[in-house]
């Protein structure tokens, strides 16, 4: 354990969480501020790519697994596909929110607004943290003496 970075590290871990709240705040008030789904997923997966560059890339692999990171991917992309084949199969068209609550369109249109914005957010979210993975993970070409 490297303790020459104790306040960055304590620092870090109090941010983190204040980070991903964050990141809710902006997930499920972007229809009535500024935000949504993508912003929040950048958001969520900064955290995440924070806590790696603090504490390594083995660290932040131990708490969101690779494997996880590529299920969250497709989780995303179903729940955005899933509210369009559950409109189709109640007869409405793909993505017609409607189909949430017939009786109250406006119902209706918020609550797929919510789920729409909700799968782009975790897509996202996975998306991003998979980027930093390919990254920080590669082997640098020149070393240190090189340059």
């Amino acid at each position: 354990m490297h303790y020459h970075h104790l306040i960055l590290r304590v620092i870090t871990k109090l941010l983190v969480g204040t980070i991903m709240l964050f990141a809710f705040y902006v997930q499920f008030h972007g229809d009535f501020s500024p935000g949504g789904g993508f912003q929040a997923g950048v958001i969520m997966a900064a955290a995440f790519i924070l806590y790696g560059i603090v504490f390594g890339l083995y660290a932040v692999q131990v708490v969101f697994p690779p494997w996880l990171v590529h299920k969250v991917m497709a989780l995303g992309v179903l729940i955005y596909a899933g509210v369009g084949v559950y409109s189709m199969m109640l007869g409405y068209a793909f993505l017609d929110y409607n189909a949430f609550d017939p009786g109250h369109p406006s119902h209706g249109q918020h609550n797929g607004i919510l789920v729409i914005e909700f799968g782009v957010g975790v897509t996202v979210t996975g998306v991003m943290i998979a980027i930093y993975y390919a990254f920080a993970g590669r082997f640098p070409q020149i070393s240190d003496e090189d340059w």
